[in-house]
């Protein structure tokens, strides 16, 4: 990634052939070390790009193509980009899966000269930016994590099913974690995980299985060398990174875990040229303490993203009352992942449960949160070297924040004893530096700049040296008006003006009119001509030299001192990095807390009553984002249903483990069904839920398929694709788990879908055994609810009047008779004749009908066997599972002899 830059005169000729500009000679130096980016070089104020470099920009970025020069006798393409606006095109450019190496000049002009009138100015790369490695505020969201993740596939294992490392780092918070699942559960990892970038070793990244999970993920897929994913580094790594012999006090990582972490630290580092993140503790994440959502379920019920891809209309959209971009990403990660430890989920309930009793407090808590700025961030951009005086300034009020929101917990806490969560919150608040935010608090000026490089940003009276060369150097412009009065004054031209610019430093301008006075005696001996322009001429003086000598100096000893001051101010930040993050967690959490607390009372949710057994049981349950909409664009309110079930784990339970749903399109079935899997996942991530009352034994997996959808890219119909997740749900979904399955089989003939509807909800009730929702349109399933003994009917109530339907959105207990499709048509506003003709054909279609109803099917069909003896189905041989366990390529020799008696054992069993 380092480039020579030798001046033109040092290069061999093989390095600079004839026709190739010192300039151009180092540029293709540079670009042949990073081939697979776009290089922003950078030559004054622009970041320029030739070649295909530039072709690709401006098609990308909508800007002019334009020529420079020629190179082989062609011309050559170039373009460029302001480098103020340069997070713009940088936004762009990676939001359609570019890579951009940034280019900087890494002397001074002025340096180069030295070297000879011809030298090239040194230049380097000393960033790859990439859709996982932003930490500029203008290309992030304020309110979403960013994480980079590397996937690693674990070499080999007794298991069928491959088993995939996974460690995430978002490098703009310093946040680091680890993971370990299965292949079936990778996409809802990933899902859970939404990384902007994933990182994979050549072999996983050439799998197209793979390729397709990244791609549905969102994420750009990057294929990195296999040598990046060393275990024995990826430890020693993180042990040095975080100063400690040992990792036990942070989890017990595995070896694929490992490998996965030095993947993405090996990754970060080379893409941000040797710079080191911030880095937290890693947190090991493990499968079973959190809720499995695979990938479809959070599609469908719409956790972080609605359907239109919009974090409007989301579940996050509707329960996020936080005030700080911290805590949204807080409670982002908490909806996201929510949990299956009891004690845990307890431990959150309690403290939202607390601050939602204290509305004062709560009220108090919110104002001081909101002065606390994005402390993670700016301390990021800090360890990076990219940080800006308003950084150090958010540091000090975020340090300023936590001490008055520690202040007022624990005087809470006096008074009235707080729960375990909030005062280990109000315990690390405390511990912020008081010190740091002492040297910042005395050494930053109230008004600070955008930029290090404009100065300005030193309290005036921190330092007696700086204070001199300011004075130096504002005072110069009373002694430039000064002489300005004097030259206008001596020559009688009261038009003439000493002006400034980049080229020329200081001189005098007349106009054109008034020249000739200047180039005559005795003026000519005073002002020296400089430039001629078409409406004005120029001059210089002696004195106007010396001048700009004199405040040119002054100028840069100053900001090299506040640069100083920077620097100091910044080391003390870094070296408080810990205590620092820490209160940055607290204030997110606190945050999120806060905020849970806020909605529980705005929108009158409920503690849930959360423990290990296997009730479901849910009084007047609302969706709370139809609710929210309601309320909003109808001032109506949301008709609360209950729903009462109970899993195969807990037989003394007289509640049904699956209700069947039937009714017409538009009751709102799917609302219902939507509603208590919603409130599942709140009430599992620590939220207070949408209810009356909830009594909600801990769920192990959650799944919901709902909807139609198809996936013509992969030649999958809107049918297969319904199949493909019905599979996933019955394959893997136990006797905790919480299931929502609407309108199976309906993308078939009538006799297949309702064949294996009857089979699916059967398989739920005697196999899999979890609490099931089960809407369907097929009347003939009710029936089920007299053969299986925890099946029981349910339908959502509408009232006919007038030849007209009334939905009354209630749900109760029982099956409906009718689907009521033609009156939903009516409202949907097809033609009369056509709904004329419908309910013409349809009472001809029920007299010929020749489907059984569903008392006839009461005791006709033998029970589904799968619960007492399943039916084997076709696997593979032993060898064959062996055979496809082994990873070759990430064998060690004495792994792979071992392999290899291993299958010779398997073929003489065989034998």
């Amino acid at each position: 990634m380092k480039s020579d830059t030798a001046d033109e005169k040092t290069r061999s000729p093989s390095r600079a052939p004839d026709g190739v500009t010192p300039m151009m000679a180092q540029f293709l130096e540079i670009k042949a070390a990073n081939a697979d980016s776009l290089l922003f070089y950078r030559m004054g104020d622009f970041y320029e790009m030739f070649f295909e470099d530039a072709s690709v920009a401006s098609r990308a970025l909508g800007i002019a193509l334009t020529k420079r020069g020629k190179h082989l006798g062609e011309d050559i393409p170039m373009c460029g980009v302001p480098v103020h606006a340069a997070d713009d095109y940088l936004q762009k450019l990676i939001s359609l899966g570019l890579r951009v190496a940034v280019c900087e000049q890494t002397e001074d002009p002025a340096e180069a000269k030295k070297r000879g009138s011809k030298a090239v100015v040194r230049r380097d790369v000393v960033r790859l930016v990439t859709p996982g490695t932003l930490t500029e505020e203008s290309l992030l969201d304020a309110r979403a994590h960013n994480f980079l993740t590397a996937l690693f596939r674990e070499p080999h294992g007794e298991a069928a099913e491959p088993r995939f490392a996974l460690a995430s780092i978002d490098i703009s918070t310093g946040e680091l974690i680890a993971a370990t699942c299965r292949l079936t559960d990778l996409p809802g990892e990933l899902a859970r995980i939404r990384p902007g970038e994933l990182l994979a070793g050549e072999d996983l990244a050439d799998d197209d299985a793979i390729r397709n999970l990244v791609k549905d993920a969102g994420a750009a897929l990057t294929s990195c060398p296999r040598a990046h994913f060393d275990s024995t580094r990826g430890e020693r790594a993180l042990k040095d990174r975080l100063g400690v012999a040992a990792l036990d006090a942070f989890g017990d990582f595995s070896r694929a875990e490992l490998a996965a972490l030095a993947g993405l630290l090996t990754y970060v580092e080379l893409t941000q040229v040797g710079r080191a993140p911030l880095l937290r503790p890693p947190r090991k994440e493990s499968a079973d303490r959190l809720l499995l959502i695979d990938a479809a379920t959070r599609v469908n019920l719409e956790l972080v993203r609605s359907n239109q891809g919009t974090r409007a209309g989301s579940l996050l959209a509707a329960i996020d009352r936080t005030v700080t971009a911290a805590g949204a990403r807080e409670l982002t990660n908490r909806l996201s992942s929510p949990l299956t430890d009891g004690a845990m989920v307890n431990a959150r309930l309690d403290a939202v449960g607390y601050l939602a009793d204290e509305p004062r407090l709560r009220q108090d808590l919110r104002d001081a949160l909101k002065t606390a700025p994005d402390l993670a961030r700016a301390l990021a951009r800090l360890a990076f070297g990219r940080g800006t005086p308003r950084d150090l300034g958010a540091v000090n009020a975020a340090i300023g924040a936590a001490h008055e929101l520690a202040v007022r917990l624990l005087g809470a806490g006096e008074a009235l004893g707080l729960p375990r969560e909030l005062m280990g919150i109000a315990e690390r608040l405390a511990q912020a530096p008081s010190e740091v935010a002492a040297s910042l608090s005395a050494a930053l000026a109230d008004d600070l700049p955008v930029n290090t490089r404009d100065g300005g940003f030193v309290r005036s009276g921190f330092d007696s040296d700086l204070d001199e060369l300011r004075a130096l150097r504002d005072g110069s412009r009373k002694v430039i008006a000064g002489l300005q009065a004097t030259y206008a004054e001596a020559a009688g031209i009261k038009s003439l003006k000493v002006r400034h610019n980049n080229v020329l430093g200081y001189f005098v301008e007349v106009t054109a009119l008034h020249a000739p006075t200047l180039m005559a005696t005795p003026h000519t001996e005073k002002f020296i001509h400089r430039q001629t322009l078409a409406n004005a001429v120029r001059f210089s003086t002696t004195e106007l030299a010396e001048l700009e000598s004199r405040i040119t100096s002054a100028a840069e000893r100053a900001l090299a001192l506040e640069l100083e001051v920077f620097a100091k101010l910044t080391g003390e930040v870094m070296d408080a990095e810990r205590s620092l993050s820490s209160a940055s967690a607290a204030l997110a959490e606190l945050d999120s807390y806060a905020g849970l607390a806020e909605l529980a009372v705005e929108q009158r949710h409920v503690r849930p009553r959360v423990d290990d057994s296997a009730v479901f049981a849910i009084e007047e349950g609302r969706h709370p984002m139809v609710e929210q909409t309601l309320r909003r664009e109808q001032s109506a309110d949301f008709i609360g249903n209950d729903c009462n079930l109970c899993g195969g784990v807990d037989d003394g339970n007289d509640a049904p483990s699956a209700l069947l749903v039937t009714g017409p399109n538009m009751g709102g079935k799917s609302t219902f069904l939507r509603q208590n899997a919603l409130i599942v996942v709140l009430a599992q991530a620590g939220a207070f839920v949408p209810a009356k009352a909830a009594h909600i034994g801990l769920v192990d997996r959650l799944f919901s398929r709902v909807g139609a959808a198809d996936d013509l890219a992969r030649g999958r119909s809107t049918f297969m694709v319904e199949m493909v997740e019905t599979a996933a749900i019955l394959n893997q979904a136990t006797p905790r788990s919480f299931v929502v399955l609407d309108e199976i089989g309906r993308g078939t003939a009538t006799f297949d879908g309702l064949s294996i509807a009857w089979a699916a909800l059967e398989y739920l009730h005697e196999v899999n055994r979890s609490r099931v929702l089960f809407a369907t349109h097929y009347h003939e399933l009710t029936a089920l609810a007299d053969r299986l003994p925890h099946v029981a009917n349910a339908t959502v109530e509408v009232k006919e009047w007038r030849e007209e339907i009334v939905f009354l959105y209630r749900v109760k207990m029982g099956a409906a008779d009718r689907s009521y499709g033609i009156h939903v048509a009516k409202l949907a506003g097809l033609p009369a004749s056509v709904l004329d003709r419908a309910g013409a054909v349809l009472a001809e279609l029920e007299k010929a009908d020749g489907r059984p109803k569903p008392a006839d099917l009461a005791g006709d069909l033998p029970l589904f066997q799968a619960a007492a003896a399943p039916r084997p189905e076709t696997s593979p041989s032993k060898l064959k599972e062996a055979l496809r366990s082994y990873s070759p390529d990430g064998m060690t020799p004495k792994e792979a002899i071992e392999a290899l008696y291993r299958l010779k054992a398997l073929v003489e069993d065989d034998a």
